[in-house]
């Protein structure tokens, strides 16, 4: 369904987990592409370490800022495009990052879209990863702060009730270091569980595990431990 402004003003991790399974709608003179949403990643401004926004407002994060309901583009590392929903009320900067999804329509156009920028070796990689999520819609700095509820060239639709808290994961998110890092405050990174299109975790941290499972970083504390106590020597 449609969504509202309102929609947009809550915690960054509802919006978060509201994306999970939207459909984005992008079109273009060349013609449509819709992506599920299977993947995203929250970031809450000055409050998180690993946000554009933490040391406050600059040209290349002003669309953080508001008004929410607005895609935040940004290139990385001068290379790739990545691709943002902006919530929260207008003058508080919080994001989420498209980080994959699954094209539902238009895969020729999506294809011809991502071969421009290297192979494209199966439907499942389509757009499995920010910057090749943000090639196949066709995005670029151009749809900075571009508003996701016009429908004019860009339209999100949301499910009407959310994805049940148990088809969903969590986890550290991806490429980011220092305190932003850290799994315990920020298991920040959401996707649709058992999902082919979810990107692949690289990184020192395993996915939080739900209770009842031992976690990478239950077991990192185990060794620690037993260091301290003697049972392990280097």
């Amino acid at each position: 369904m449609p969504v509202s402004r309102r929609w947009f003003v809550r915690p960054v991790l509802d919006v978060a987990h509201g994306l999970l399974d939207a459909h984005l709608v992008r079109t273009t003179p060349d013609g449509r592409v819709t992506l599920r949403v299977t993947e995203v990643e929250a970031y809450a401004g000055e409050t998180d370490p690993a946000s554009h926004a933490f040391r406050g407002l600059s040209r290349r994060n002003a669309t953080m800022f508001g008004p929410p309901g607005r895609l935040y583009v940004y290139r990385h590392m001068g290379l790739h495009h990545c691709a943002n929903v902006v919530g929260a009320e207008e003058g508080t900067a919080r994001a989420v990052l498209l980080r994959a999804g699954e094209v539902v329509e238009g895969a020729d156009l999506a294809t011809a879209r991502r071969q421009v920028r290297g192979v494209v070796r199966s439907p499942v990689d389509l757009a499995r990863g920010p910057a090749r999520l943000a090639d196949a819609l066709g995005l670029t700095l151009a749809d900075d702060g571009a508003d996701l509820l016009t429908g004019e060239g860009l339209e999100l639709l949301v499910r009407e009730h959310a994805v049940p808290a148990g088809a969903v994961e969590t986890g550290p998110r991806v490429g980011v270091g220092a305190a932003g890092a850290d799994p315990e405050r920020f298991p920040w990174r959401l996707w649709l569980a058992g999902d082919p299109t979810v990107s692949q975790f690289r990184g020192p941290s395993q996915p939080r595990r739900r209770t009842g499972q031992t976690s990478a970083v239950d077991l990192v504390r185990g060794r620690e431990a037993r260091r301290s106590s003697g049972e392990q020597r280097s």
